[in-house]
């Protein structure tokens, strides 16, 4: 089968892999018709690695995949021809976590996508069969490729639940802030303030649903402005950088709690506790999503989240060349859907 291989740093090659295997009980076969590509991938491309995991060449990356049944396993119940979203963690389902309903963390997951385990840069895929979640009629794939960015960013609001008239503030108007930003507003969010310092994503975030956008340099200045010197209720830091965590304790109100969402490229990226603990902020990280892909595909099938966000399609055979535009923000683009078949 067809798919697009890691196989050094910033490098993207097309390679015919082995064909995907029969179903077996309990898993279904998937062709893969439309792919996102995340931040994650990009660290991947980009730097190598992963915080402290480095690349092990050649890899498949891809983990926001949309396609439709082509073979299933006995004890299924799915259907060839019906429309899937694909869960990229691999879980046990009998560890501590999963069986606590925290299956994000299980002790043995395994990630398309993250090396050792192929992602979805490619044309089918065999998986177990709970790892695929159906596609409404009125979803497209491309859309279909939001469901797991935003199943993260459910997970978050989990996490840490709005009330209505609270004041969100994100650095990174990226594909993940822009969800989050969108999401905190069908969550009762009065204001949600997000940076960035790229004028047409800050444009892109207020078609998705923030209230105001600002320079990145402003963003602590102009989020007390507009809460009269009050601050934010909840800060999330989809930038990922040492500016833009200080940035997010200075936006935050006294006792709010910050989010830590984007993926540092540092492996050691400096926090200033001591500003934190002036404020009694609560930090919280997020990793991953938690099986939230049916919440997540009701927002999107209703409308509820806009795909403004996805502003460029392309072809497998142009996946080098989308991660090169992601990369430079070239053509004003969002988020860049690969269409794998």
């Amino acid at each position: 089968m067809r798919a697009m291989q890691l196989v050094s740093h910033r490098q993207l090659e097309p390679v015919e892999l082995p064909d995907a295997p029969e179903p077996a009980a309990g898993e279904v076969m998937v062709r893969i018709c439309s792919c996102g590509i995340c931040g994650s991938d990009l660290h991947w491309w980009a730097e190598g690695g992963v915080g402290e995991r480095r690349a092990p060449y050649p890899m498949v990356l891809g983990h926001e995949p949309a396609g439709v049944i082509v073979a299933t396993g006995p004890g299924v119940d799915l259907n060839v021809g019906d429309r899937v979203a694909i869960e990229p963690a691999l879980t046990c389902g009998h560890c501590e976590f999963c069986r606590s309903g925290r299956a994000n963390l299980c002790l043995t997951s395994r990630f398309m996508s993250s090396g050792g385990v192929w992602g979805l840069f490619r044309e089918y895929a065999t998986i177990p069969a709970a790892n695929a979640d159906p596609i409404p009629d009125g979803l497209s794939f491309d859309q279909a490729t939001l469901i797991e960015p935003l199943s993260v960013i459910v997970h978050l609001y989990e996490l840490h639940p709005l009330t209505p008239g609270d004041v969100v503030a994100i650095t990174g108007a990226g594909p993940i802030g822009m969800l989050a930003a969108a999401v905190a507003r069908t969550r009762g969010a009065a204001q949600v303030i997000i940076s960035d310092p790229r004028p047409h994503r800050r444009a892109l975030a207020l078609r998705m649903g923030a209230t105001h956008a600002t320079e990145t340099g402003q963003f602590a200045a102009a989020v007390h402005d507009l809460t009269q010197g009050r601050g934010a209720d909840l800060v999330i830091d989809a930038a990922a950088k040492r500016d833009s965590l200080r940035a997010c304790f200075a936006a935050a109100r006294k006792g709010a709690e910050c989010i830590l969402i984007g993926i540092p490229s540092e492996t050691n990226l400096p926090v200033d506790l001591h500003a934190a603990m002036a404020k009694e902020l609560r930090l919280q990280t997020i990793f991953r999503s938690n099986h939230n892909a049916a919440e997540a595909t009701r927002l999107l099938a209703e409308g509820v989240i806009a795909d403004h966000l996805l502003t460029h399609r392309l072809p497998l055979i142009e996946t080098q060349n989308a991660f090169e535009m992601l990369e430079g923000y070239h053509d004003d683009c969002g988020k860049i859907v690969i269409q794998v078949g």
